[in-house]
């Protein structure tokens, strides 16, 4: 009786587990990058956790490391935020800024109804905590300062009163 050739799947074994050993490698170093990732720079995902309620009601908006805030106005506009400088702006500024930019407020217009719709989506939906006596001085702000504008069409040209003239090639 002739002995059985298991010279194929002894390579079969040897490639499967060479391919494991590279697998378990790869992942041990993505681990390990992850690991430095989130101990050099903390949790990206739990950045809002650790801020109590009650401090993000009152305090100053958050600033982003390194970046030197520019506390200045010009044409009543505060540079750092891009918001309108009047009254209930510190308070916008407490309450909004630490999740979004002021730019993002300046860009939107809407009713006072509308605003308080875009506050209640924000509760429901992006874990905007209870505004209490806040609301009424937001929605006051921002129904003063970012309330639809009517804009028309540019005026027609005259085209009589034009000066034309030809290009040459």
């Amino acid at each position: 009786m002739e002995k059985p050739d298991y010279s194929q799947d002894y390579d079969k074994l040897l490639r499967s587990l060479y391919r494991a050993i590279i697998f378990l490698s790869s992942f041990a170093v993505v681990l390990a990058l992850g690991l430095v990732y989130y101990g050099l720079l903390g949790n990206p995902f739990a950045a809002e956790q650790s801020i109590p309620v009650a401090a993000k009601q009152e305090a100053p908006a958050a600033r982003r490391p390194g970046a030197a805030a520019d506390e200045r106005t010009e044409g009543g506009v505060h540079l750092a935020t891009g918001l309108r400088v009047a009254e209930g702006f510190e308070v916008v500024r407490a309450n909004c800024t630490g999740c979004h930019s002021g730019k993002l407020i300046a860009q939107n217009r809407a009713t006072r109804d509308g605003w308080q719709e875009m506050i209640r989506w924000m509760q429901r939906t992006q874990g905007l905590w209870e505004l209490g006596g806040n609301e009424a001085v937001i929605l006051n702000y921002l129904a003063a300062n970012y309330a639809p504008e009517e804009i028309g069409r540019r005026a027609s040209l005259d085209l009589e009163a034009i000066e034309w003239y030809i290009l040459e090639e």
